[in-house]
């Protein structure tokens, strides 16, 4: 599966980077932000959209992030616990991901209330600092704003990022979801959305604020193993899952 040649973000040395894995590349870049350069403004409030640090590291990543090239990138949600990589969601869509391909053949990008942070920032200031979660904003302007801004910003990194992958697969629902769809209005570049809408249909909890339920879900979580074994022509497997472990209560979807 290794077609492309895989070009990983590094240490940045003027113009040049040196090649790591994703896993540990982030702990010998240099800081996106300086730690003199940065606002004092809190990260915790629900203007987290408009924070100065957010909107300059989302244009460094838009601007001077050199993506690696893939077989394929996988958008997945952000989560409450920092990094994201060490997330129980995370940890759980790692397994899926990469019980079926080879992480030499995956980039891992992380949006929503963060923006887009691949996955080998999500170490760096801001991505691991802030603590809103906009999955629990119920203030519309914001939540208008949010799916704008995001929607741009994914737009902008679809762009960037058109040669860079075979395959691109984004596992998201709620508002995070119409943030990638009205991105794909923006840009010709083809992006699977999963979970599938019968499956998001079968799963609403009328009675939760947040009513899709959890990504962490077997069945939201088969849907994510099906678009990639499809993919990559591979046969589909089934996801298994303890049902004590199907849910998490430190992840802002569930609620």
């Amino acid at each position: 599966m290794a077609i492309f040649k895989t070009l990983i973000q590094g240490s940045l040395v003027g113009k040049f980077y040196i090649s790591f894995p994703d896993s540990i590349s982030s702990r010998f870049m240099q800081p996106i932000i300086p730690e003199d350069e940065r606002s004092k403004e809190p990260l915790d409030t629900e203007r987290i959209i408009y924070h100065p640090d957010m909107i300059k590291a989302n244009d460094w990543v838009i601007n001077e992030y050199e993506a690696p090239y893939r077989e394929v990138c996988i958008f997945v949600p952000c989560a409450k616990r920092k990094p994201y990589h060490e997330s129980p969601s995370h940890k759980k869509f790692d397994r899926i991901i990469f019980g079926i391909l080879k992480p030499e053949d995956v980039h891992i990008v992380t949006f929503g209330t963060c923006g887009i942070a691949p996955r080998e920032l999500d170490t760096q200031y801001p991505f691991m600092n802030y603590t809103f979660m906009m999955g629990k904003c119920n203030v519309t302007k914001i939540k208008r704003d949010f799916i704008k801004i995001e929607s741009e910003r994914i737009a902008a990194y679809l762009e960037k990022t058109r040669n860079n992958y075979r395959h691109r697969i984004a596992y998201c629902i709620g508002d995070f979801r119409t943030a990638m769809e009205k991105a794909l209005e923006m840009v010709d570049v083809k992006v699977d959305i999963v979970p599938r809408e019968a499956t998001i249909q079968k799963m609403i909890q009328p009675d939760k604020s947040f009513i899709y339920n959890s990504l962490s879900s077997r069945e939201y979580l088969q849907d994510l193993s099906d678009a990639i074994t499809d993919a990559f022509g591979l046969p589909e497997r089934e996801v298994g899952l303890k049902e004590d472990l199907s849910v998490d209560d430190s992840d802002w979807y569930v609620l």
